[in-house]
This record gives C-alpha cells, structure tokens and sequence, in this order.
C-alpha cells in the first residue's frame, strides 16, 4: 500500500514564507480534508505538491513509494500516481475534451511513447463517464469552454477517473458550485473512491464532507496543521467558526 508522507515542508513565493513546517501522511484507501481561513496556505501546499514553479519549497520532503516528490517535475509526479484537481480550470478553445483527455491519458499511464489506440481509449472514456452518470457530447465540448462552474468540476474528476491516480488532491472543488452542482461532483467523487486512492479534499466548508465523508479532517493556520480529528471536528469548525480553536491554539 502506498502512502504520501509530506515531512516538515517549507514553501514561499517571491520570498514570502507561506508553509512553515507542513507534515501529514496519506494512505491509500483515506480521505482526508484540510480546513482553514483564507491565507493560511491550503492552495499552496496543493500547487507545491503538484510542482508548480511559482511555489519554492525551501526544505522538507514529500515522499511515495521511497521517491522523494519533490526531485521530480509535475510530469514525473503525475505519472508517478499524483493528481490535482483545480480550483479554477483553464478553458482552452479548439480543444475538444475527448482530444485532451487521450493526451493526457497517453502522456501519464502510457508514457515512454507507449499511446492507447484510440478504440481502447473510447471504450475506457465511455466506461468512464458512464460511471460518472456523464452525457457523451460532454467529451465533444471545448475543454472548459462556456462550461458553467459545476461543469469545469465535473470534467476534472473525469480527468481524474481516466488517469486513476494514487492520491488526488482535490482543491476547493466545492468554490463556486450551486447545492445541485455539489452534489453531482461530489458523487462523481464517490464513485472514484476505494482502497486504490487516496484523497485530500482542500475546503472552506464543512458543507462538501455532507456528500464526502473524511476519515480525518484537519485544521491549517499559518502554514502549518495545529488541529486533527475525525468528521467531528468540520461541524464544530461549521458551528463555531475558527476563532475559538485559534485561541485555543495561541
């Protein structure tokens, strides 16, 4: 069984420290949900983890499977089983869904010039947005073109059903989405879970763990978890706000 340990990660952008000694371990098989006010670093250690080059990770490590993460780029990360669902997914026009997917198919469970003929990739697309209760001219749309907030969240966990990753992060998937449109991305998220994955659900609310219930969920502050606990601790933070438990923690 594989895990995602992050070891004391340190991260700044443009010189201004923003983790400051984040450590949390992932299981296979585990949701875990990170909670927090706006600025204490969730979005960071989600787009540090994934790579992205704005973020510099002044120490720590992020290992799976005895590999150090954080020695590989976003494309060795991916393949190694890491996947990160946006907050705000990039609308690409000319580029229809089903084009983008089988690249990104191709380019992270084929690799080494190994692509998927294209019969095989249409029966695993259709398996797949069958198992996600998705129309099929979903796949014939421009990537994220026109497509309505609940509809960008849906065609990433579509991403991420294809690619099959290890562990996902899943960063405020629920921002912007309408009661209807939460509930439709959260059982999409549902369907996707099992021993094989492991998720980390980014949120503000404790609304999204009504639909997608966390074995853990923890508290952020400051760049660094100062609280952890079961499903329990979201509806104390829904109930009471962050304040009490910040003072708690002063």
């Amino acid at each position: 069984m594989s895990s995602l340990k992050i070891k004391d990660l340190r991260v700044s952008i443009e010189e201004k420290p923003i983790l400051k000694g984040l450590s949390l371990e992932i299981k296979q098989g585990e949701i875990h949900a990170i909670m927090g006010p706006n600025g204490s670093g969730k979005s960071t250690m989600a787009y540090a983890l994934a790579g992205h080059p704005k973020y510099e990770v002044e120490g720590g490590e992020v290992w799976m499977d005895d590999i150090n993460l954080l020695e590989l780029d976003p494309s060795e990360r991916a393949r190694m089983g890491l996947f990160l669902a946006f907050q705000y997914p990039t609308a690409i026009p000319g580029i229809s869904m089903a084009n983008f997917l089988r690249t990104a198919v191709n380019s992270v469970r084929g690799g080494n010039g190994n692509s998927m003929p294209i019969v095989e990739f249409r029966k695993l697309l259709t398996e797949k947005m069958e198992l996600l209760k998705m129309d099929k001219s979903f796949a014939r749309r421009y990537l994220n073109e026109g497509f309505s907030g609940g509809e960008k969240k849906r065609a990433e966990i579509l991403q991420m059903a294809l690619l099959e990753p290890k562990f996902a992060i899943l960063d405020e998937t629920d921002s912007g989405l309408d009661i209807d449109a939460l509930r439709v991305v959260s059982e999409g998220v549902n369907a996707l879970t099992g021993p094989e994955r492991g998720f980390l659900i980014i949120t503000h609310y404790q609304r999204i763990l009504n639909y997608i219930k966390p074995d853990f969920v923890h508290v952020m502050y400051d760049g660094r978890i100062i609280e952890s606990g079961g499903s329990d601790l979201a509806h104390r933070l829904e109930e009471e706000g962050y304040d009490n438990l910040l003072k708690e923690k002063a």
